[in-house]
């Protein structure tokens, strides 16, 4: 039987916050991720890294301050050391899981990099806080350097750009692997974002939204599902509201008109519907489920989640 291709993006609570919640976390969720192997999907995965890249942001800061022979990472370097760290993790709780159930297939995580446009009028207003909390002079030492920061409570952290995914250089890697039905790890944390220059890559500082890039990674491989995990068990209407109302089917159309009440809130629920539309478009007969990753056999099923479709 052909394997259905399905894109997985997997949010916070899919992998924790520390160290720790992260090992504890990716074995739960390679429980649902092989449950979705075991029913005929072949599987390329992204993830969220927004805390990983913030502690690893801040320890290479840190170790700068107690030791002046190290310069202090990039933000790409930090994104590159994210995408590794969690695919380890990832890759290894879902090729136990596999075997644990009689299933022996490689899992594969691609360092994958990300072309971003360096005129993007996301540069111009940094949205994404990252790093640790920093004094008052801390602040005003990273705005000579060019850098945003924003007020926080405490003090004061980073704020780097969140720019459209133009182009995903590792494509032909990924869709390799994935056309010989492995499972893959790619596009980690939205991808390292770089920017092309000359024929050469340059690391951005930047971080690219992890739905954006599903979205996109779904389309350019023609995937028939696109899966996205988040904490809620389905997307609603007038979301924490007297008259909050589940929504279990949408089409394309209608996710539109409910993007134009302004019915999603920007940073959570927005750019998920906004990255189903952007696939959809590109995939006329795709389907996309939004639900926890808790239900993951459930969704499968069209029990629960919200479906969207053309």
């Amino acid at each position: 039987m052909k394997n259905i291709k399905a894109v997985v993006s997997l949010g916070h609570e899919a992998l924790g916050y520390t160290t720790k919640e992260q090992w504890d976390a990716v074995h739960q969720t390679a429980k649902g991720l092989a449950d979705l192997v075991e029913a005929g999907r072949q599987l390329t995965i992204t993830h969220s890294n927004g805390p990983q890249v913030s502690m690893i942001h801040r320890a290479m800061t840190e170790l700068r301050r107690v030791d002046t022979e190290y310069t202090p990472a990039p933000m790409c370097v930090c994104s590159a050391m994210s995408q590794g760290y969690v695919g380890y993790d990832i890759q290894n709780a879902l090729r136990a899981e596999l075997i644990g159930r009689g299933i022996s297939k490689p899992v594969s995580t691609i360092l994958t990099q990300v072309s971003v446009d360096p005129y993007d009028e996301a540069f111009y207003e940094p949205t994404k806080i990252i790093g640790r909390v920093m004094s008052q002079e801390e602040a005003d030492q990273e705005i000579k350097k060019g850098n945003y920061v924003e007020a926080v409570e405490g003090g004061f952290r980073r704020a780097v750009a969140a720019p459209k995914p133009l182009e995903i250089m590792e494509i032909d890697a990924i869709r390799g692997l994935a056309d010989l039905g492995q499972e893959v790890i790619a596009c980690g944390g939205g991808g390292i974002p770089v920017i092309v220059q000359k024929g050469s890559l340059k690391g951005a500082s930047a971080v690219i939204e992890k739905d954006s890039i599903a979205g996109k990674l779904a389309a350019d491989l023609q995937a028939e599902e696109l899966y996205i995990f988040t904490g809620v068990k389905q997307v609603y209407k007038n979301y924490r509201k007297e008259n909050e109302s589940p929504i279990h089917t949408l089409t394309v159309e209608e996710a539109k008109q409910l993007i134009a009440e302004g019915q999603f809130e920007a940073g959570t629920m927005l750019p998920k519907i906004e990255a189903a539309v952007y696939y959809l478009e590109e995939v006329a007969n795709g389907k996309v489920y939004i639900s926890s990753l808790d239900y993951a056999s459930d969704v499968m099923k069209e029990k629960v989640g919200t479906i969207i479709t053309n």
